[in-house]
Order: C-alpha cells, then structure tokens, then sequence
C-alpha cells in the first residue's frame, strides 16, 4: 500500500497536481560555491561500442565520454547529479568523490597484454586537444582548483592505474589546469638526494602531504610501492617500477614544499593558439 501511495503521489506531482510551498529567490547566501570540487579524468579501456555500454546501461556511469575517431564528446549525466565513476576513493583526506566531482571517460583500450608485457595505447592529438578543452570549461565554470583536476589513479591507486602513462599530463600542467612541479627546481633537488636517499618513512610522508593515504610506518610494502608507481607513472613515466629513487624524491619535494600554490588559469590565450569548447552531444 505504501508503494502505491508514493507512486500516486509521484504520479500527481509530476502532472502538477502537487505543488511545493511558494519560495521567494530575493536573497542569495554569499557562503557557496559549486558542490563539483573535483574533475576526475579516466580511459574507458575498452573500444567505442564496450565504452558506450558499459556508461549507459551498466552499474559505473560518467558526466562525459569523450570518443576517439571520430573525436566527439557525449554528455550522459547532467553534471547537477551524481555519476558513479569515482568509486571507493579519497584524495587529502576527503572521500567517495562521486558526490563532489565530475568525470570525464575517455575512450581509449588502457593497459592490455602485450609480447612484452603490459602495454599502454596512445591517445589521438584531435582527442587531447578536446580533453583539455572540455576541462578548461568545466574548471572554469565550476572553479575547480588545480590540485583537484586529477587521475583516477590518483583517488583509488590500489585499484586503478587510469588514465595512465601515455596521458600527457603536462600539456594540461602548460595550460595551467593541474600543479606540476618546477623543472629546474627537480633538478636542483635530485642532486641532493642522489647523494643521500631519504628512508620509505619519508616517502610515505611526503605521499600523504602530497594527496594519498599511505602507511606511515616506513615499510616499503606492496601498498607504499603501488602508490609510489601511480605517481610516477603521472609525473615520471619514463619508469614507474615503484622504486624510491632520487628523481621521485625531488619531484616529491618539490610538490610538497611550502607554500604549495597552486598555479593560476591563464586567463586568456592568443588568438591563433587558443581552445574553444568542444561541441558536446548531450544524446544519452
């Protein structure tokens, strides 16, 4: 009976024979902001037809989807709702960021077995080019940080490696979308630790200032090694073996060292240069 009389009540609502209080929008509360504080960039690791699926009708959902060939971008949840692509996650102590971030799928095949192992599929240009885009938009409308445009593999590093090595991470850090840290800064501080290497302590310490939850009691075990390879399979993809080593200590350094500011959104761009919104197929 309960069921049938919240479908009626459903039902009349809808057809607008249930009406709310009237509210007067006169006055606006100067303490707000948007509830999106977060833009999580993924790969589908599948092709077109296996993406698509899988967001639409399956249990993990997306704000956008961003296809390869042709490059396009699909707009599947309105971005006032929540999607389910974050999962189990947590970045500086804040956690299951599905309720505060917006996500953006990026078809691409990810990591898939080759003859010498585990092998990572490029991205197209045309697609980066939309990405970054896409995501110039939505931070700026949104006002989303810097330090809060991230990987997946940086919210659920046990679980994901998305959106992996082959992602060009720092032509959104050139863009000023992300913080990167300061080249001739690394360079400086390598040095440095070349000579002396800083003790896992150390490292799990300066993980966890940085945004991860590591242990902090100076094993190097399997979980340290992990989030230290998702790191640097972001800032150093070179090599993400999750060894600690003198070039992953700097950059590390760097990152964290105060003030950590973050860097500003160029406000505009040439004109020859410049990135216009992508068009968005809102089609779900």
């Amino acid at each position: 009976m309960r069921q049938v009389l919240l479908g009626l009540v459903t039902l009349l609502t809808a057809v607008g024979c249930v009406r709310g209080p009237s509210i007067d929008h006169a006055y606006r509360a100067k303490s707000q902001d948007s509830r999106a504080q977060f833009l999580i960039l993924h790969f589908t690791g599948g092709t077109w037809d296996e993406s698509l699926k899988i967001l639409t009708e399956g249990p993990v959902s997306s704000h956008y989807l961003v296809q390869d060939k042709p490059v396009r971008v699909f707009q599947l949840v309105d971005e006032g709702q929540r999607a389910y692509h974050a999962g189990q996650s947590s970045w500086k102590g804040q956690t299951q960021l599905n309720a505060a971030s917006i996500g953006i799928e990026i078809q691409n095949l990810g990591d898939t077995q080759g003859p010498n192992g585990i092998e990572y599929h490029e991205y197209p240009k045309e697609q980066i080019d939309t990405v970054i885009a896409l995501v110039k938009d939505i931070v700026a409308r949104h006002a989303i940080r810097p330090d809060r445009v991230l990987g997946h593999s940086d919210i659920a590093p046990m679980r994901k490696v998305d959106p992996g090595p082959t992602f060009p991470w720092k032509r959104l850090a050139d863009e000023g979308l992300i913080v990167w840290p300061d080249a001739a800064k690394v360079e400086a501080a390598r040095k440095g630790y070349e000579a002396a290497l800083p003790d896992v302590a150390w490292f799990q310490a300066k993980l966890l200032a940085h945004g991860f939850a590591p242990p902090q009691d100076g094993q190097l075990d399997p979980v340290t090694r992990r989030i230290l390879s998702v790191f640097q399979m972001k800032h150093r993809p070179a090599r993400y073996d999750g060894t600690p080593d003198a070039e992953t200590a700097a950059i590390l350094e760097v990152l964290t060292a105060p003030p950590a500011q973050a860097p500003e959104l160029r406000p505009t761009q040439p004109a020859a240069s410049r990135v216009t919104s992508p068009a968005v197929d809102r089609r779900s």
